[in-house]
């Protein structure tokens, strides 16, 4: 059967925000917020799974990866800056736009595509990983979603993904407070139905044969005003899941 992860009423709405995408302070302002702790938890995760060198400037160097829902590149660049061969793909041709004008402008050599995961080429070579970061929330159909990822993978790959869990206190922080009270982003951004419990997410990617895993939480300290890895998931989370 077809797969069509496509949400006509998302994509309206960030076609309509494509030209912010590196405007720090922005919509997108907490996507660069939290930016380098994604990284973290990726170089991490990709470090001990493919047993890379602790000290190098380049340590991807050799990984294919494939950042799903990309945006305007905030991850593929310093994916490619660690030495990845990366590609980033998402459906809005004005997003991948932004993207391969900011990777040129910084000499960076990644490769962008405005397609979704189900119309990518099959012809490709597998990825190492694929990362799909802020974006199953918003697809249409994330089952199918996250099956045509785990097809892009390698015989070893793994996939991050960053989402939102589905609880109450998800909906009063991740919507309420952050799209109504603090303008975080814009209002309609997220649907609190469309999140996934961690338990949730595990188990669809064992499924997919994704057994070797790994779970953290995001955590905002309104104290100092940074955001923080955390092991409580109630809100944000991050997984890594891979073959063995």
């Amino acid at each position: 059967m077809a797969i069509n992860t496509r949400d006509t009423a998302e994509l309206d709405h960030f076609k309509n925000l494509s030209s912010t995408w590196w405007s720090e302070g922005g919509p997108f302002r907490i996507l660069h917020a939290i930016t380098p702790l994604r990284m973290a938890f990726i170089k991490e995760n990709i470090g001990v799974h493919f047993r890379l060198p602790e000290i190098s400037s380049r340590p991807f160097q050799g990984l294919r990866i494939l950042d799903v829902g990309c945006g305007g590149g905030l991850l593929c660049g310093p994916l490619a800056r660690l030495g990845a061969e990366v590609t980033g793909i998402d459906p809005l041709e004005e997003n991948t736009l932004i993207a391969q004008n900011h990777a040129e402008a910084m000499g960076l050599p990644i490769t962008y595509l405005a397609s979704t995961i189900e119309d990518l080429s099959p012809d490709l070579p597998p990825f190492d990983v694929v990362i799909a970061s802020e974006i199953i929330e918003h697809v249409a159909d994330p089952d199918g979603f996250l099956r045509e990822c785990a097809n892009h993978l390698s015989s070893r790959g793994g996939m991050v993904v960053t989402t939102f869990n589905k609880t109450l206190k998800s909906y009063l922080l991740g919507i309420i407070a952050a799209e109504y009270i603090l303008g975080w982003a814009p209002r309609g951004t997220h649907s609190w139905k469309k999140f996934i419990s961690p338990r949730d997410l595990s188990l669809q990617l064992k499924e997919l044969g994704l057994r070797n895993q790994a779970l953290t939480g995001l955590y905002f300290s309104p104290l100092s005003g940074d955001w923080r890895l955390s092991p409580v998931t109630d809100v944000n989370y991050f997984m890594w899941a891979a073959r063995s």
